[in-house]
Order: C-alpha cells, then sequence, then structure tokens
C-alpha cells in the first residue's frame, strides 16, 4: 500500500513538473517578441480615454504582442489595467510583451518631431500639428490668441501670428495648446537675443514693428543676400509715406483673413481689396504680421542694407534673384525686359552694405 502511495505521490509530482515546464514555456513564448515583418522601431499610439482590451487588441493586430489576453493577465496581475497613461510611444523591435507593459504605464512617451517652415501663418501652422495628431488645429488657434501668452511677453498684438518661430521641435500629446504655443514664441525671442542682445531694451511697439516688417521680407526673398536690400526698399517707402505694394499683403487677405485658397497669381482686382493689410491701397505697415519669420527676415529687418533703391522684381525665377531700381523710369525698364523680354537690360548697381 505505501508503495502505491509513493508511486501515486511521484507521477502527481510529475505531472505537476511537466505542467509547470509546459506552463513556463508558454509563458516565455507568449512574452516573446513575435517574429513580425516590422525591423524598425514603431510608434505606438495610446488615444486618451482608450481602455486596455482595446489597446492590448490593437498590440496584438499590429504584431507587436503575441497575445492580447497575455497582455490583460500580466495587468490583472499587478493591478495596472486602468495605468496606462495616453500618448505616443516607441516599441522597439526587440522588446517583449512586459516590456511594452511597464513602457505603456510608465508613461515615457515618443517624442514627436514637427518641422515648421519659414513663412507659415498661424492656420498653416495649425493644420500641421493636427496632421501631426499632436493636438487640434481649433485648439491650437485658440491658444495663439491667448490673452495670458500675449500678456506674458508684453506683445502689443491681438494674436501671436508672427512670434511661431519656425524651427525643428519635439512635441508629445501630453502638452496643452497653450504649452506647445509657449514654447515656440520662447524660441522666438531667444533667436531675436541673438539677432539684437539689448532688445529688450526696445518698446514693445516698436518690436512688433519689426516683427511685422520682417513676416513681409520673408515672403519676397529667396536668396538670404538679398533680404537686407529688400528690406531697405521698404524702410525707404516707410519714410516717405509710399505703399510697400507686397503681394505677401494680399495672400495674406485672401488666405487668412477671407480663408480662401492660395491665388496662382495676384490680380488688379485683388489689389483694390479694402482691407488694413492691403499695402497697395494704404502706406505703412499692416496692423499685423502676414508670416511667421524666420532668422534671416528678423535680422533684415532689424539690419537692413542702406540704398537708394525704391522698387525690386524678380529678375530670374529659377533663383529667385531680383533687380533692384532707383526710379520708377528703371523699374518699368525691368519689368519690359525680365518680364516680357523686350528692350535692354536695365543697369545694374552695386548695393553699399
Amino acid at each position: 500500500m505505501g508503495k502505491k502511495i509513493i508511486k501515486f505521490i511521484f507521477i502527481a509530482l510529475c505531472i505537476c513538473l511537466v505542467i509547470i515546464i509546459l506552463g513556463c514555456i508558454g509563458i516565455l513564448y507568449l512574452n516573446s517578441t513575435p517574429s513580425g515583418d516590422h525591423h524598425d522601431d514603431i510608434t505606438f499610439i495610446i488615444k486618451k480615454g482608450e481602455n486596455l482590451i482595446s489597446i492590448s487588441r490593437d498590440l496584438e493586430s499590429r504584431g507587436l504582442i503575441r497575445s492580447s489576453f497575455f497582455l490583460r493577465l500580466i495587468s490583472k496581475i499587478l493591478k495596472t489595467e486602468k495605468a496606462f497613461i495616453a500618448g505616443y510611444y516607441k516599441i522597439k523591435k526587440e522588446y517583449s510583451t512586459i516590456d511594452i507593459h511597464n513602457l505603456l504605464v510608465s508613461g515615457k512617451q515618443a517624442q514627436i518631431k514637427i518641422t515648421i517652415p519659414e513663412g507659415w501663418t498661424k492656420t498653416k501652422i495649425a493644420l500641421h500639428f493636427e496632421e501631426s495628431g499632436i493636438t487640434t488645429a481649433s485648439e491650437l488657434l485658440e491658444a495663439i490668441q491667448s490673452r495670458e501668452l500675449l500678456n506674458k511677453y508684453a506683445i502689443p498684438a491681438k494674436n501671436l501670428e508672427g512670434y511661431l518661430f519656425p524651427d525643428t521641435y519635439f512635441f508629445n500629446d501630453s502638452l496643452t495648446s497653450i504649452e506647445i504655443v509657449d514654447r515656440m514664441i520662447a524660441n522666438f525671442f531667444r533667436n531675436i537675443k541673438d539677432i539684437m542682445p539689448d532688445y529688450e531694451t526696445m518698446d514693445k511697439k516698436a518690436l512688433h514693428r519689426k516683427v511685422i516688417l520682417a513676416s513681409i521680407i520673408e515672403k519676397e526673398y529667396r536668396i538670404p543676400e538679398e533680404a537686407p536690400i529688400i528690406a531697405s526698399v521698404f524702410y525707404n517707402r516707410l519714410g516717405s509715406r509710399i505703399g510697400l505694394e507686397s503681394c505677401a499683403t494680399i495672400e495674406y487677405i485672401i488666405t487668412e483673413i477671407y480663408g480662401q485658397p492660395h491665388p496662382e497669381k495676384i490680380t488688379t482686382e485683388m489689389k483694390e481689396i479694402d482691407s488694413p493689410y492691403n499695402t497697395y491701397m494704404w502706406h505703412g505697415l499692416p496692423p499685423g504680421p502676414v508670416t511667421n519669420p524666420g532668422k534671416i527676415s528678423l535680422s533684415a529687418s532689424f539690419y537692413p542694407a542702406q540704398t537708394d533703391y525704391w522698387y525690386f522684381l524678380v529678375k530670374d525665377s529659377t533663383t529667385g534673384e531680383h533687380h533692384f531700381s532707383r526710379d520708377l523710369e528703371e523699374h518699368n525698364q525691368a519689368k519690359w525686359y525680365y518680364i516680357k523680354g523686350v528692350g535692354s537690360p536695365p543697369k545694374e548697381h552695386r548695393t553699399e552694405e
């Protein structure tokens, strides 16, 4: 009888051992990295309010874990079912299910790279952020009109157009729109300090006028060396109460104020639009910036070349090179030659910096 009991216990222990071994193998298998097609790190998004069932199924369907049930089981044991934090995560190809679980409850999110080119308007920037999934366009536009930020930086305007500094940023969707815009404005003032170290001594309205002019220069130049010369033309006109006559201001009226597509060509009718932004109708600066200028345009606005030019036009559409004229007669000659291909080339001038 004793031998039978010993035999039974031995068999039972062997069965238990086999079960334990199989269980361990199963756990190791379920925890291991799936042999999927992806060979690079993958960005995985947890949306706000998304539950564990949805998260685990999404991970399984994308081949990042072997079993959604296994992830939920781990979370049940560790009591982390509601600890998954919304945001963007970089999941490395070698991560196991437990590694992924630990990452998603840690909140250590991936940073999303977003590049804002020079010359974009606030609406174009807001739409770009929405496409990147960081925030909605409406939320960002609301932040761009934030009285809190306008007061914080003492900007004498109704919105922050012109101060959203073009650069490459790294954000995640845990940031509020206010925090995103705040970071861009802080970057603007860091760059202004590089351009003019004692800018803080300037009157705020005077600084704002520099930004407005820089926003126009931004849309007019293509060759960096010409930006200060274009600035000189505008300063000459401002000093004589002559309209700036910049197409950039017409484009702003049509796209930002009227919300229409970017025009292929600026027509005579467009130049007659009744708007304070229309620099063909009125002399002086428009009420606010028409783009968000970069460092080259801002520097040109602060340090224009010293010239006696009053006009300029594109003479090479491929390079964006301009011809600068000292009077209307020369400007008209340049129009005929460079645009219509008639007559002789106008005299080229040597610019004194």
